[in-house]
């Protein structure tokens, strides 16, 4: 029903403007309005503000359909979160977690926090109407399985699915992380955006890509895996078995690398004490020496941005996106990141592609992916329901 569609993607809104928007007369909308309230799937939800006349009732998703689970798994950490079908977050976890130790011990975390997180809310398996999760890799949307991940070999081919099948009837949705990113901000702009990107900077480098209003996963849904784009062949080797790669230089494992070997030079004086006080550095201390104004780690937040933006550089000419939206661990690093990579972009794109480009960090920050996670369970339960085109 694309009422409820309606209602989703513009987080509720007046029967007027649910009839303007489908191009609904009013009377057919209200008739549809009255029957999808009386299912139960609909629900009036208090009077908007006035804007001069008789105040409009909001209409939203009714919250006794039941509750979304989301869940994001990074390379290094895991959140999961109880949201209602509006996306309202009813409760949130999350930890560092490492996707090399299989599927089966962070699966096995992962629902045990669905059960802590869905009790303390009062709510049962019963109660789930859909569940969302994105991983750090390739994935086949269709059999929601991940395909030769490079950061995480030991998932190829493991069904989610069946595994949280166990204890949930719920569909279960499982997408690549990097588009959930994209699905969050998407469902954040209401859809008023309709070609942007959404590059993710952490372990690895992501991009989702939203075109014509819409998440494009590729044939093999392998789109958007622009981290093993190379940009230098005689650069180090990455672990998907080429040279030069942008994550292999780039990404905070590359930027760690850096800091550590600037550290050992005694080209940093601040990263070294960082060394020998914690014994390890990561991409948020080079971000701290950058602010402080070190010399070599503005060198290496430099360095990275200049290199991711080279490589957006190419996506930008051949996508022509209205924005992009930086998200991940990364954005911890500091302004001068997102400086250098804006530089390079524009440096390197062609001037019709770039004439219009905003480049930023994403709104949604830290929470784009659980959000993207509540997304994807929500719309795809409706299309799996037949309510939603």
């Amino acid at each position: 029903m694309a009422l409820l569609e309606t209602t989703f993607w513009s987080a509720g809104g007046s029967r007027h403007a649910m009839a303007e928007r489908l191009g609904f007369s009013k009377s057919k909308a209200n008739a549809l309005i009255a029957g999808l309230v009386e299912q139960g799937l609909l629900a009036e939800a208090g009077l908007q503000r006035s804007s001069g006349g008789r105040r409009a009732e909001n209409l939203q998703l009714n919250e006794g359909l039941g509750v979304l689970v989301g869940v994001d798994i990074g390379a290094t950490s895991l959140d999961v979160a109880v949201l209602r079908p509006d996306l309202s977050v009813l409760a949130q976890h999350g930890e560092p977690a490492d996707v090399r130790e299989g599927p089966g011990v962070v699966l096995a975390r992962v629902r045990a926090l669905m059960r802590e997180l869905l009790g303390g809310c009062g709510f049962g398996p019963k109660q789930v109407i859909g569940i969302g999760i994105g991983v750090p890799g390739p994935v086949n949307f269709e059999v929601g399985q991940l395909v030769n991940p490079p950061l995480m070999p030991a998932w190829d081919s493991f069904s989610i699915r069946d595994y949280l099948r166990e204890d949930y009837a719920a569909p279960v949705f499982v997408d690549n992380d990097v588009n959930l990113m994209a699905l969050g901000e998407l469902w954040r702009l209401k859809r008023s955006l309709s070609d942007f990107l959404v590059i993710k900077v952490g372990t690895g480098i992501g991009c989702g890509i939203v075109c014509h209003g819409e998440v494009y996963r590729g044939a093999a849904g392998s789109a958007g895996d622009v981290g093993h784009i190379c940009v230098d062949q005689e650069g180090p080797l990455c672990h998907c078995g080429n040279l030069g790669c942008v994550e292999a230089m780039a990404a905070g494992p590359a930027i760690t690398r850096m800091a550590v070997q600037a550290a050992e030079a005694g080209e940093s004086r601040a990263l070294a004490e960082r060394l020998r006080a914690q014994g390890r550095i990561d991409a948020v201390d080079v971000g701290q020496a950058s602010r402080a104004g070190d010399a070599a780690a503005n060198a290496i937040v430099q360095r990275a941005g200049q290199l991711i933006g080279q490589m957006l550089a190419s996506i930008v000419n051949f996508f022509n996106p209205s924005h992009v939206f930086i998200g991940g661990g990364i954005t911890r690093i500091g302004p001068l990141f997102l400086a250098a990579l804006r530089q390079s972009v524009y440096q390197r794109s062609l001037a019709l592609s770039t004439r219009h480009l905003e480049i930023q960090y994403t709104p949604l920050g830290a929470q784009a992916g659980l959000v993207g996670a509540g997304v994807l369970a929500m719309h795809e339960t409706l299309k799996a329901r037949g309510v939603a085109p």
